[in-house]
């Protein structure tokens, strides 16, 4: 295992948060770098993911890109799929009860999520990766183990969490069983031995939590590693599919490529430290060339060199017309478009056409496009805005509308 005290700049770089943090402390439970080198092997570092939707965004890909770098150091990554845990959902944050979710769903989910990591973490490399799911232990808890769980922390303590108190004044219910979501992810680094746990910012309780009961059954307690939440492509806030400021992990090299390249200026610094590995003091100065080379570097990490490359080519062709910038093609919300919609509507809807038969002649005449591919189907019916979003609905060569949610 690589010696990992000489050069911490891949631990450091994207990150918002590390507890403890002892800095002078020679305590290896104190101060991560002399865990680090003090370690007689590699250290086992957990990442819990609880699938409770579809789709991932690149939002949640900082996390997962930290174990990344860890496991390039030589370090054990532990990928916890929630599968339990996420028929609760994380109550940090939220204002009411999250909607409890089948096993189906959950299962379902899962796979999709595994899917849409692959492209980050190193999947092939034996003793790299571990994936655990916490029914494995959580499914398997007695009466009695609960109520030693229950045991290690007050309703005061409880309330401090992000949410809980402010629903408490508000008289917004809580319901026991969200006071046990905490526990159990705890419990998961009881169950895998962690030695540190990544998160985002808000994930500092939870994490919290896990070093508590490592002490409480006499473990070595983990550290904690919190990263930051990313802004949405609004520059506003918080990434968030249900805003409609998200880039999905799972979207077409050209839509990922598209939303990249409108990236608002005073993100690009925080998108480039934690959406990519490029040295930050050789970037573009010029904003404009600085949103392409980072949509360019992050469309390749998630679809390869060849697809971002053409991804690129065919964002300059949708607006080589009387555009000269991605930023200058319209967008059309799609919040007031009920569906399912046929592509004939969407067409006149947008304000391409100005009726719904001159949409069906330009649909039927080839003049088109659907994020640079023809669609001659004049009754296409397109079921939800998921479908759209993001993408860039063209008419000939000149006339344009982006499709946000």
């Amino acid at each position: 295992m690589p010696d990992m005290s000489t050069n911490l700049s891949w631990l450091r770089r994207g990150v918002s948060e590390i507890f403890p943090d002892q800095a002078e402390s020679k305590n290896a439970d104190e101060n991560l770098v002399q865990r680090l080198a003090q370690s007689d092997r590699p250290l086992r570092v957990k990442l819990g993911i609880d699938p409770t939707g579809s789709d991932l965004h690149l939002g949640h890909s900082i996390p997962v890109r930290k174990l990344r770098a860890f496991q390039d150091a030589g370090h054990t990554a532990v990928l916890i799929i929630g599968d339990f845990t996420a028929r609760i959902g994380d109550p940090t944050g939220k204002s009411e009860v999250r909607r409890q979710l089948s096993e189906a769903e959950v299962n379902a989910n899962a796979q999709t999520y595994l899917d849409q990591v692959r492209p980050i973490l190193d999947f092939d490399t034996p003793g790299r990766l571990e994936i655990h799911y916490n029914s494995t232990w959580l499914s398997n808890l007695d009466l009695g183990k609960i109520l030693e769980l229950l045991s290690t922390m007050t309703v005061g303590q409880m309330l401090a969490k992000e949410g809980f108190a402010e629903r408490y004044d508000k008289g917004n219910p809580i319901y026991l069983h969200e006071f046990l979501y905490p526990l159990m992810m705890g419990y998961d680094s009881v169950a895998i031995e962690a030695d540190i746990e990544l998160g985002g910012t808000d994930q500092k309780f939870n994490i919290a939590v896990g070093r508590d009961l490592q002490r409480h059954f006499r473990l070595r307690p983990q550290f904690g590693l919190l990263t930051p939440i990313l802004l949405g492509t609004d520059g506003g806030q918080k990434m968030s599919k249900s805003l409609g400021n998200y880039v999905a992990l799972s979207e077409d090299a050209l839509t990922m490529y598209s939303k990249l390249e409108k990236t608002p200026d005073n993100l690009l610094p925080s998108y480039f430290e934690l959406l990519t590995d490029l040295p930050l003091d050789q970037l573009p100065t010029n904003p404009r060339e600085a949103q392409k080379k980072l949509a360019l570097t992050v469309v390749t990490q998630y679809h390869g060199k060849a697809a971002a490359q053409q991804a690129q080519q065919d964002a300059i062709a949708l607006i080589q017309g009387n555009t000269t910038k991605a930023d200058a093609v319209p967008e059309f919300s799609l919040a007031s478009i009920q569906f399912p919609a046929k592509l004939f509507f969407l067409v006149s809807a947008s304000g391409l056409c100005k009726s719904s038969s001159e949409a069906r002649r330009q649909i039927q005449g080839g003049a088109v496009r659907l994020d640079g591919e023809k669609v001659d189907t004049v009754d296409r019916v397109f079921t939800s805005p998921d479908e759209l979003t993001g993408k860039v609905l063209q008419l000939g060569k000149n006339k344009f509308v982006r499709f946000t949610a």
